[in-house]
C-alpha cells in the first residue's frame, strides 16, 4: 500500500513555557527511564514512568512531582545529560510527561541525536547560564522561559543569554526537516513517480 502524504513536520522556532530545574550530572538514560519500562509495545504512557525510580526515593520531592513544576514545558539540565545506554525510551518519556525543549550544560550524542529525530530542541548554555536559570525558575516557577532556535537565545524575565546548537541540527528544527520518516512519508507521491520511472523497480513489480 502507498503510504498516504501528510503534512511535513513542524518548524520550531521558538518555544515558550514554564521551566522545571532537575539538577545533577551525568544523568543517565537508566535513571530517565528505568530498564523493567522498556518492555512496552508502544511509547504510549512513558511519561508517567519517567525518573520512576529517582521519584520514589525522593518520596514527592523530586523536581518531577513537585506541583510548582507541573505542566512545565522546558527542562534545565547539567552536564552529561543524557549519558548511559542509546534507549530512545529516554526521549520519548521525557517528552510525554511535557517537556518540548532542553537547556544543559552538555548532552550525550545519541541522547541528542534520538530528541533531534523527534523533534526536541537540545540547546547548550555554560555552567553560569545553567545554574542562573536553574536558580531562577526555583525562585519563581511561574516565570516563562523563552527559547528562541532560531536566533539561539534564551530569556526568563530580565535574565537573557546566548545558547549554543550547531547549525546542521538547527536548521533541521527551524526549516521543518527534524523528522526523517515524516518527510518520506509527506513525499509520498514524489517517491511513487520518481520509484516509477526506475527501470529495476519497473522490472521488479512486473
Amino acid at each position: 500500500m502507498t503510504p498516504q502524504p501528510q503534512s511535513p513536520p513542524a518548524k520550531i522556532t521558538r518555544l515558550q513555557g514554564r521551566a522545571i530545574p532537575l539538577v545533577g550530572n551525568d544523568i543517565d538514560t537508566d535513571r530517565i527511564i528505568p530498564a523493567r519500562f522498556l518492555k512496552c509495545v508502544t511509547f504510549d504512557g512513558l511519561g508517567d514512568h519517567v525518573f520512576a525510580d529517582d521519584r520514589a526515593q525522593l518520596n514527592g520531592n523530586h523536581a518531577f512531582d513537585q506541583p510548582q513544576y507541573q505542566g512545565a514545558t522546558v527542562l534545565l539540565v547539567n552536564r552529561n545529560f543524557g549519558c548511559g545506554s542509546s534507549r530512545e525510551h529516554a526521549p520519548q518519556a521525557i517528552a510525554r510527561w511535557g517537556i518540548q525543549a532542553i537547556i544543559g550544560e552538555s548532552f550525550a550524542e545519541i541522547f541528542f541525536g534520538n530528541c533531534l529525530a523527534m523533534g526536541i530542541p537540545c540547546l547548550l548554555a555554560d555552567s553560569a547560564t545553567v545554574t542562573a536559570l536553574q536558580a531562577q525558575v526555583k525562585a519563581d516557577p511561574t516565570a516563562t522561559v523563552t527559547v528562541d532556535v532560531a536566533n539561539r537565545q534564551v530569556t526568563c524575565g530580565d535574565f537573557s543569554a546566548s545558547l549554543i546548537l550547531a547549525d546542521g541540527p538547527q536548521q533541521m528544527l527551524t526549516q521543518g526537516t527534524w523528522d526523517a520518516c515524516g518527510q518520506l512519508v509527506a513525499q509520498a507521491d514524489a517517491i511513487a513517480a520518481t520509484a516509477e520511472r526506475l527501470p529495476y523497480v519497473a522490472w521488479a513489480a512486473a
